[in-house]
């Protein structure tokens, strides 16, 4: 079993690549695409895509299901929800209470 922290790595470093972002934001237009497809909307070989592809799917970024001769990728966002809750919301706690509190000290100066 692949511990946590490699799972992490892994995850960033499919993330650090612009093109690999380009490949999920595609994926989240529309879903279920094959690699022709894929291909379509990148500037690169489609063993280039392939690669990129492989990283995604290593990070469990993206699930793959075979019909018939055609392999659909799919966008799987279960692993950024989880690096939003680790590493986003637990920031954006203390600010969002900082910004109500100052409502209310402004509130209270007008009243």
């Amino acid at each position: 079993m692949v511990e946590p922290s490699e799972d992490t790595d892994l995850l960033f470093k499919a993330l650090a690549d612009p093109n690999r972002r380009k490949l999920l934001d595609l994926l989240h237009q529309h879903d279920g695409r094959t690699l022709g497809e894929l291909c379509e909307h990148m500037d690169m070989t489609r063993q280039g895509v392939t690669q990129h592809l492989d990283v995604l799917e290593a990070a469990n970024l993206v699930a793959t299901v075979r019909r018939g001769r055609e392999k659909l990728h799919f966008l799987n966002p279960v692993p950024l929800q989880e690096i939003y809750e680790r590493w986003i919301a637990k920031f954006e706690k203390p600010r969002l209470k900082a910004l109500t509190d100052m409502k209310r000290r402004l509130e209270k100066g007008n009243g």
